[in-house]
C-alpha cells in the first residue's frame, strides 16, 4: 500500500504535483541515471523538486539527510524511500531499476570504450572537463539545499563541523557521522522542548488551559 504523500510541502505557495506512478518513477530514474555523470544527485533534485514537484525543497532536504545517514549509497536510499512513499513496494522497485539497472548497460559499454583509448591525449582533456562540471553540478547542489534549511547558529556548528572534520581535516565519514547525527538530533529535540515550555498558555476557547480568575476580596454571587 503507497505511504501519503506530503501534504502541503515546506511552502503553502507552491502546489505539489499528484504522485508518480511506479511507469513514471521508472521514467524519470532512468534519465536521472543516464544523466548524472560524475554524481546524480543534482539531477534527482531537479527531476523531484524543480521539474516535477513531487516534493518541497525541506522535504527532499529530510528525506536525504535519512538517506546519508542510512546505510547504502545515499542517493539509491532516496530513490527507494521516494519509490515506497508515492507508489509503495512497486514504486521502489521500479525507481530503484530505473536509476541502477538501466545506466548499468550504459557503464559497462563506456568502460569498455575507455579501457581502450583511456591513453588518448583527448579522451584525457575531456575527462578532466567533466570532472570541473561535476564538481560545479555537487557545489551548486549543496547551494540550493543549504538555502531551504532554517538559518540557525546550531546548524551552522554542525555543519561546519562537518564541512572541517570530513573536507579539511579528512577524517573517515562513518565516526563523524556518528558524533554529529546525535549531537544535532539532541540540539533539535532540546530546542524544541524549550520553544513548548516558553508559550504561555492558551485560551479556554482555543482548546488550552483555563486563564485563573483573580482574587479579590469581594464573595462571588
Amino acid at each position: 500500500m503507497p505511504v501519503p504523500p506530503f501534504p502541503a510541502g515546506d511552502d503553502p505557495m507552491v502546489a505539489l504535483a499528484p504522485p508518480p506512478t511506479p511507469r513514471r518513477l521508472f521514467i524519470e530514474f532512468a534519465r536521472m541515471g543516464l544523466s548524472g555523470f560524475g554524481g546524480v544527485l543534482p539531477f534527482v533534485r531537479r527531476a523531484v523538486v524543480d521539474r516535477n514537484r513531487w516534493l518541497g525543497d525541506r522535504d527532499f532536504v529530510e528525506l536525504l539527510s535519512l538517506g546519508q545517514v542510512l546505510p547504502g549509497p545515499n542517493v539509491i536510499n532516496l530513490a527507494l524511500m521516494l519509490g515506497l512513499r508515492f507508489a509503495g513496494l512497486r514504486g521502489a522497485l521500479a525507481a530503484f531499476a530505473g536509476l541502477v539497472m538501466v545506466p548499468m548497460v550504459g557503464v559497462l559499454s563506456l568502460m569498455l570504450l575507455y579501457e581502450h583509448y583511456r591513453d588518448v591525449a583527448a579522451v584525457q582533456r575531456m575527462l578532466t572537463g567533466m570532472t570541473a562540471v561535476s564538481a560545479g553540478l555537487v557545489l551548486s547542489t549543496g547551494f540550493k539545499l543549504a538555502q531551504s534549511q532554517p538559518r540557525t547558529v546550531r546548524g551552522l556548528m554542525i555543519g561546519g563541523a562537518a564541512f572541517v572534520g570530513i573536507a579539511l581535516l579528512r577524517w573517515p565519514l562513518v565516526p563523524v557521522m556518528a558524533v554529529l547525527v546525535p549531537l544535532g538530533l539532541v540540539l533539535e529535540w532540546r530546542t524544541g522542548e524549550l520553544a513548548r515550555h516558553a508559550q504561555p498558555p492558551r485560551p479556554a476557547s482555543d482548546g488550552g488551559v483555563d486563564p485563573v480568575p483573580p482574587v479579590t476580596g469581594e464573595p462571588r454571587q
